[in-house]
């Protein structure tokens, strides 16, 4: 149950403690006093989507606070499933909204995002706007409600899921069954590409080193004659030393010459240092002499390796290994269309099982609509009758339809207005006050297939009048009686406003050139005035009289009868 809702700068409403309890309570006032401002402003709280529009002018946030109790089993196991705790069975529910219209919720002392706060919300509180009475005019919100209403929510989730899984083979056989000239073409398409791939044997990295070796092969005359003349430089030949022989014998003169100059002995041994290396030089250039690595007719077959590598690689995405990533590619896709026939064969008879299934979920789904349909028929009827509308029937259409995400059937609501009429489309035969009454019938017979405590109506009084308005009354403190439901309403009519077991007042007013929208309980008297006001406009004796005889009159008629 909502207990408490705490309200601070939204709208025209500065500041707004209020206190709520079982039962029926209603909201009245003045046009444009702020009645549905509290009621936008709980759907806020509640995770619904809320704009900067709710802010106060001239404020940097509003702040909105519910504090719920009793709370529904299925609530419990949400907070539980979510991280979230509540102490002594009650839950607090906050939002802030900025003037930048940033939006920050908080479940506790808990933040939490708007979405986990519109789940959690959605099973406290069912909020009926002005709207909604237009939802019975869209035939596809038909089924929804029948089903909430029959409490077959767990046949619906078989079929549902035998239809995800129906639906998933049937894609997955339909992007096999591509055309068969088209699959032949890419299968012999691919089949080439593999084999031309295949029979080139790419290595990664080959034709970095094909360039280096073709450079190579390419300036072999020069190179060897470079290596040559190295040799010569330092081995020396027939007619002279080279450089390595010098060395050594500049080494053997400096020694002698440091046996009387150490200075010179030790250039003798630094220079001898050295001569191990240059000989190991000397005789590495005088081997790649004697075995160059040098074959002219080398350079024909490196040219024609490179020229394959370079007339492929740009074929199958520009380097070699992209084409071996190409090629990996392609036998896999050459793979799966081999062995689609196999894979589309199995599909088939899956498709088909699938589909025996669905059907029995189908039927098992219509039967169970059929079976609701006349305990919702006769439920709805029966509502009606009190709310003044003995001579409407309402009927449940439910004829074969493709198979779809909700089953295989349209659902539509059909009413006769009067005896002998057949059954017709809403749409084509109620007014507004009929669409109203009719709605609040479906509210009725539908809360009791769902633990939701809280109902708010905002102007279900729209369109009725008189007598009728006295049975919307009556009917709104029967839903609400009983300790099971908590009902806020929003009336203009003083009808529906006696039943009420608690009257809030919507008072706006100017203080220092700002308006200000307060919000009180009223009893007694100032109740009487209230509903005077209402009844006419202005306060006379007559209207008084009238308010406390609607007063007066209500425990006979409502709570003896009700609860």
């Amino acid at each position: 149950m909502l207990r408490q809702l705490y309200i601070e700068n939204v709208a025209v409403i500065e500041r707004a403690d209020v206190p709520l309890d079982h039962g029926l309570t209603v909201l009245t006032g003045e046009t444009g006093a702020g009645k549905s401002i509290l009621i936008d402003a709980l759907a806020a709280v509640l995770g619904e989507r809320a704009s900067r529009d709710l802010v106060r002018s001239g404020c940097s946030h509003a702040m909105i606070t519910a504090v719920f109790d009793e709370l529904p089993s299925g609530v419990m196991q949400m907070l539980t499933e979510q991280g979230f705790t509540c102490e002594d069975g009650e839950l607090m529910l906050r939002r802030r909204i900025s003037a930048e219209n940033k939006s920050l919720c908080f479940i506790g002392d808990q933040p939490c995002t708007a979405a986990v706060m519109r789940s959690i919300g959605r099973l406290l509180v069912n909020i009926h706007g002005q709207h909604e009475n237009q939802a019975l005019l869209s035939v596809d919100r038909h089924v929804e409600y029948l089903d909430r209403l029959g409490g077959l929510a767990d046949i619906h989730a078989v079929y549902a899921a035998r239809y995800r899984e129906y639906c998933a083979t049937h894609r997955r056989l339909r992007k096999l069954d591509v055309d068969e000239t088209a699959k032949l073409h890419r299968m012999d398409m691919l089949r080439f590409q593999i084999a031309e791939l295949e029979e080139a044997d790419l290595q990664s990295g080959e034709e970095e080193q094909l360039v280096a070796r073709r450079d190579r092969l390419h300036n072999a005359e020069k190179i060897v004659r470079w290596l040559q003349l190295s040799e010569q430089i330092l081995s020396g030949n027939e007619d002279e030393n080279g450089a390595v022989s010098a060395l050594e014998q500049t080494s053997v003169l400096l020694r002698d010459a440091g046996r009387y100059l150490p200075e010179a002995q030790e250039l003798s041994v630094r220079l001898g240092t050295l001569l191990p290396e240059l000989q190991d030089v000397a005789a590495t250039v005088s081997s790649l002499c004697d075995s160059p690595d040098f074959d002219p007719a080398e350079l024909d077959a490196v040219e024609d390796r490179l020229a394959l590598v370079r007339r492929l690689t740009p074929k199958y995405g520009g380097s070699i290994e992209t084409a071996l990533l190409y090629l990996q590619q392609a036998k896999e896709e050459l793979g799966a269309f081999e062995a689609s026939d196999e894979e589309f064969e199995r599909l088939s008879v899956q498709l088909e099982e699938e589909r025996v299934l669905l059907m029995e979920a189908a039927q098992t789904l219509t039967q169970a609509r059929k079976q609701a349909a006349q305990v919702f028929s006769t439920a709805v009827c029966e509502q009606l009758r009190f709310l003044d509308m003995p001579r409407v029937t309402l009927a449940v259409s439910i004829e074969p339809s493709a198979l779809t995400a909700s089953g295989a059937d349209k659902v539509e609501f059909l009413i006769s207005a009067n005896p002998g009429e057949p059954p017709k489309p809403i749409a084509k035969i109620a007014s507004g006050g009929e669409l109203s009454r009719i709605m609040l019938a479906l509210k009725t017979v539908m809360s009791s297939a769902d633990d939701i405590p809280t109902l708010i109506f905002d102007e279900v009084d729209a369109g009725i009048s008189g007598r009728a308005a006295a049975k919307v009354g009556y009917k709104l403190r029967e839903l609400a009686s009983g300790g099971k439901k908590q009902v806020l309403c929003v009336t203009h009519l003083a009808q529906i406003a006696a039943c009420a077991h608690c009257q809030l007042l919507i008072e706006k007013s100017v203080h220092n050139d700002r308006t200000v929208t307060t919000v009180r309980a009223v009893e007694g008297d100032e109740r009487c005035r209230e509903l005077a006001r209402i009844i006419g406009g202005e306060v006379t004796a007559l209207s008084l009289q009238t308010a406390r005889e609607m007063l007066e009159r209500l425990p006979s008629l409502a709570d003896e009868q009700f609860e």
